[in-house]
């Protein structure tokens, strides 16, 4: 078999590896910045281990192929840390490795993946096991300098869920009860053993970067800096954000909903519709919250940002009807309308249009706008035309008035470049939206926050702008990127953070996405971001009550049916 590896041809022989063939190519690197963790085979992502021509197909009359690799003509693309699907590679490893280390070392210690803080992961443990970071450190170099393989392996479902269940993994056990298939594919080393949905690297050896620190209640995974793989990244100084997600914590307990395997109890025995009352009764009184604190400041304008599909523009409307309680008269304004033209814009290296960019914004003029407004004068706003790609002047006079409070929102609500120099502090409040779902898949899985957003963003652009998902997972990663660059390093100026997720939204998002995946092929490009949905909402059963959720509620800004949009 012939094949081309990141433009290199080279043939291959019955039996040998993706990983035997890298290196036969040189293309194996000490760095963990040029060293290929990963392969991707035309909408699909490889480990390293796989054999692209086994030997039973060589002795076969008519020798199978998998259809990713007849796709794509026999082109593989290595994959790296700075690609997404290989830096999850290396995080699914590296969580491997820790959980092994900690099963050999206090092994009725209950732990748990918790919350993801920039280039961190926090895990808690249970007390009173004597826990040590040093220890744990240790342990995971010993392991990592054996450069144990992992190998994949199928096991018979009730078999992996009575191991789970006799080693204290209810949480995973419970999980297995809604596959729905017999089998389950798992990594072991000894008599641990455990999955992370997803493709893993060739081996322990492998992770070389990392390092691990003591934390209040656990430990810090700290992971490969993004910008240099091979230097850990700085340790982030986020108790805000951290905060946000512990509240969120505290919440999934009262609501005995901590896990998928919880959430699908709740649907099945119709307790979902009271969970979705109370969510919603949550998110109104923080919203009533957060007016009580601009107003009680005295604040004239309200900065909202967010990444992606996080319910900015609900929380905008939402927000205004809270300040109105309180008397206000809310002026809502965009950021989206300061756009400088599409033909102004020059394009970036690749010869495309970074609109992430903060420069595509007009900075001075809404400096300008807010800081006029602020002192009382009258200033015409602006309105842009997305279909024409320009910036129009439609005669929109606003001038504030003594009750008034702006509300904005947009992508870079919370960058210093926003704001005006010679404008009072106290005026401007800043708020960050983001749903920082701390529903967990299982104690050693966590459902990050990027996922659910994703969902919400590939429901919305089919509902709502006919976006197929094809179509949405292609800008995803560039969204992504903006997000790291634009949005996440400011998130701890915020005055408050407002966590928009809901804990039953999995289920709901279910009916409205799944139908949409079952279209995506093998070969096409977006295939296994496709599959790593497809792995977790394999587990999650579906709930139709789309009649319990108000139609102001964050939820609806996706599925459709919110009543701020109607005219």
């Amino acid at each position: 078999m012939n094949l081309i590896i990141d433009g290199l041809h080279i043939t291959t022989s019955p039996g040998k590896s993706l990983l035997e063939l890298v290196r036969e190519l040189h293309l194996d690197e000490a760095s963990l910045a040029k060293r290929p963790l990963a392969a991707k085979i035309a909408g699909e992502v490889f480990t390293l281990n796989y054999i692209p021509q086994r030997e039973s197909d060589a002795q076969a009359e008519r020798p199978s192929m998998r259809r990713a690799m007849a796709a794509s003509g026999g082109r593989v693309r290595l994959l790296r840390y700075s690609d997404s699907a290989g830096k999850d590679c290396y995080i699914r490893t590296a969580q491997f490795v820790l959980f092994l280390a900690l099963r050999q070392l206090w092994p009725e210690m209950h732990t748990k993946m918790n919350c993801t803080l920039g280039s961190t992961v926090y895990f808690q443990v249970e007390p009173g096991f004597g826990f040590s970071a040093a220890a744990l450190k240790q342990r995971v170099r010993e392991l990592v300098d054996r450069d144990i393989p992992l190998l994949r392996r199928r096991v018979p479902l009730q078999e992996a869920a009575h191991r789970f269940t006799a080693q204290h993994q209810t949480d995973k056990a419970r999980l297995l009860a809604w596959r729905t298939v017999d089998y389950f594919d798992e990594y072991a080393y000894g008599d641990f053993a455990d999955y992370y949905y997803g493709e893993m690297m060739p081996s322990t050896g492998y992770l070389r970067i990392w390092d691990i620190h003591p934390a209040d209640g656990g430990f810090l995974l700290v992971c490969p800096d993004d910008r240099d793989p091979d230097a850990c990244a700085k340790i982030p100084s986020m108790p805000n954000f951290f905060s946000v997600f512990s509240e969120g914590e505290r919440w999934c307990s009262l609501m005995e909903c901590e896990t998928v395997a919880d959430l699908n109890d709740l649907t099945g025995s119709g307790k979902i519709r009271e969970l979705i009352r109370v969510n919603e009764a949550l998110h109104e009184k923080r919203f009533a919250q957060v007016a009580d604190m601009v107003c009680h400041r005295g604040a004239r304008a309200v900065m909202i940002a967010g990444p992606s599909s996080s319910g900015k523009t609900t929380s905008a409307h939402r927000l205004a009807t809270q300040l109105r309680v309180h008397g206000k008269q809310p002026v809502l304004m965009s950021l989206d309308d300061y756009y400088i033209d599409r033909d102004k814009i020059a394009p970036g290296p690749d010869g495309k249009l970074d609109l992430e960019h903060i420069n595509t914004i007009d900075t001075a003029l809404f400096r300008s706008h807010l800081e006029s407004l602020l002192l009382g004068r009258e200033v015409e706003l602006p309105s842009f035309n997305f279909l024409t790609g320009r910036r129009e002047w439609k005669g929109h006079q606003l001038r504030l008035q003594d009750t008034s409070v702006i509300i904005v929102e947009g992508l870079h609500g919370l960058n210093p470049a926003m704001l005006p120099d010679h404008v009072e502090p106290r005026l401007i409040f800043r708020m960050y939206v983001s749903p920082l779902l701390p529903l967990n898949l299982d104690d050693h899985n966590r459902i990050p926050t990027s996922y659910l957003r994703l969902l919400r963003r590939t429901v919305r652009d089919y509902e709502t702008r006919g976006s197929s998902v094809q179509r949405t997972l292609s800008m995803w990663e560039s969204v992504q990127r903006g997000e790291r660059r634009w949005i996440f390093p400011y998130q701890e100026n915020a005055d408050v953070i407002f966590n928009s997720s809901t804990l039953y939204e999995l289920a709901v998002l279910k009916k409205h996405i799944f139908p949409l995946l079952t279209q995506v092929q093998p070969e096409d490009e977006c295939y296994d971001q496709v599959r790593n949905i497809v792995k977790i909402l394999n587990y999650v059963q579906s709930a139709d009550v789309d009649d319990e959720i108000p139609p102001t509620s964050l939820v609806r800004e996706f599925i459709g049916g919110n009543s701020f949009y109607r005219k």
